[in-house]
């Protein structure tokens, strides 16, 4: 990550009278240097700095702008960054510079708007519709796209809502089909699957009832299919596997329950799918106490990929509440994965920076693997990745939900309530290995091994860990 220097708001008069021509700003200027500097500051300000350098400087000025209660000179530095150095269909940096400027917008749009009504869900209702085939109509001044509004415009109140339900189907639908594309072009997903499934096997090695709680059933049970076809392949597979997927909609459960369990059959193994409706109303830890159903003879799987953080939205608490929850169920093993990104902090300026630099290592890393037009990198960068960096910039307090925070943060929660860290096995990391080399053959990709966990990042910058906990 880049260090966390100290940002001096730019003389925006400066910046806007003497770039009519689109040539690079200066550092000196962007950082409102005075022309009575050191000579050896001066000479230095001279090497003009990279387009991608000059549009970071630019894009953490304008957080900083925020941050200060400048919102003039922000608006004009997010209207100067939409028009000239944004596109979603740009290269990296643009279409970097597009997404975080769009979310700026907004945020600064609902600060200054005393009268705007709260955002309900930034990760959803400012999502804009999506179809690669049609470049968005984009406003230069602001950011923002023509069919990304927030409102609902509609005098009957009826109207309104059910405008606002459909509006929200659909976006759970891109949504979802948009996370499926980033499990295809990305190995990220896959990379957590696939490690974590090989814990598990290690884990239910010889045992003859298993039963699996899942936090993951957002990606609809693509973690499992893998698993069983590994598990049919013994030579006396377990007499039963039985899956508790959570979530919150009953019938995406049932449909992924249905699926799962025809796919098991297929392979002649015994399978059960039990939906567990988890309801925000509720603390997550009470719905298990009263609604997980174990059996003495099972052993017990409990399966966290990218969950963990979805509950710091509510407090620690709650986090190390369903943590010794999960304690007294005794698992025989806990495999957790989450971003290596630090989204969960209270200030706003240090949350902007740790975003920039993760999703800059994000977007980097599908320009060197991804065609420009590719329709899959399209909806992963304008719908996924898109809803998150919206959610990260634009939202505060409890609408933020993208509070992801690194290893070392969950490694600790994990200690305190009583487990222990398992090292993953070199067959998972030779796993991981081949996963890269056949499906994702860039030297880009890198894997580190740390404290018995694994690790995914992109030239050097960590961004998916996985670990296995008993």
């Amino acid at each position: 990550m880049a260090e966390d220097s100290t940002l001096i708001s730019p003389d925006l008069d400066m910046i806007f009278s003497r770039n009519t021509d689109n040539i690079p700003l200066s550092t000196s200027t962007v950082l409102g240097l005075s022309s009575d500097q050191p000579q050896q500051n001066q000479q230095q300000s001279q090497i003009p700095p990279s387009p991608a350098a000059h549009t970071r400087q630019l894009l953490i000025t304008c957080a900083e702008l925020l941050s200060q209660s400048n919102f003039p000179a922000a608006h004009r530095l997010v209207s100067y960054l939409s028009s000239t150095s944004s596109s979603p269909y740009g290269d990296s940096t643009e279409r970097l510079v597009h997404q975080f400027a769009k979310a700026l917008s907004i945020r600064l749009n609902r600060t200054v708007s005393a009268s705007a009504p709260p955002m309900i869900s930034p990760s959803l209702s400012c999502v804009p519709y999506f179809s690669p085939l049609q470049p968005a109509m984009t406003n230069a001044s602001s950011g923002t796209s023509s069919s990304s509004m927030c409102g609902v415009t509609s005098t009957g109140s009826g109207l309104a809502l059910l405008q606002m339900e459909v509006v929200d189907d659909l976006v759970q639908h891109q949504l979802q089909s948009s996370y499926i594309c980033l499990n295809q072009v990305t190995p990220f997903i896959r990379f957590s699957h696939l490690t974590a499934n090989q814990a598990i096997l290690e884990a239910i090695e010889g045992q003859d009832f298993i039963h699996i709680l899942d936090f993951d059933t957002i990606m609809q049970g693509v973690q499992w299919p893998p698993l069983m076809q590994a598990i049919a392949g013994y030579s006396n597979p377990p007499s039963m596997i039985r899956i508790t997927g959570t979530g919150h909609d009953l019938e995406s459960l049932g449909r992924t329950g249905q699926r799962l369990e025809n796919f098991a059959k297929s392979l002649g193994l015994r399978f059960q799918f039990h939906p567990l409706l988890l309801l925000d109303s509720s603390s997550v830890s009470l719905q298990l106490t009263s609604s997980i159903a174990l059996l003495p003879e099972e052993t017990l799987v409990v399966n966290c990929v990218l969950y963990l953080h979805r509950l710091l939205n509510r407090s620690d608490e709650e986090v190390r509440l369903f943590l010794r929850t999960i304690k007294t169920l005794k698992p025989r093993m806990v495999t957790l994965a989450e971003r290596e990104a630090n989204f969960n902090n209270p200030i706003f300026s240090h949350r902007f920076l740790e975003a920039l630099d993760h999703y800059t290592a994000l977007f980097d890393s599908m320009e060197a693997t991804l065609p420009p037009n590719n329709r899959e990198r399209l909806a992963v960068e304008q719908v996924w990745f898109g809803r998150e960096i919206m959610d990260v910039v634009a939202a505060e307090g409890e609408e933020r939900r993208e509070r992801y925070e690194r290893y070392q943060n969950w490694a600790e929660k994990m200690r305190r309530s009583g487990f222990s860290n398992v090292p993953l096995s070199p067959f998972a990391v030779s796993q991981a290995k081949l996963l890269l080399r056949l499906h994702y053959p860039s030297e880009g990709y890198q894997l580190l091994i740390l404290n018995d966990s694994l690790f995914l990042g992109w030239q050097n910058h960590s961004l998916f860990s996985v670990s296995s906990w008993h």
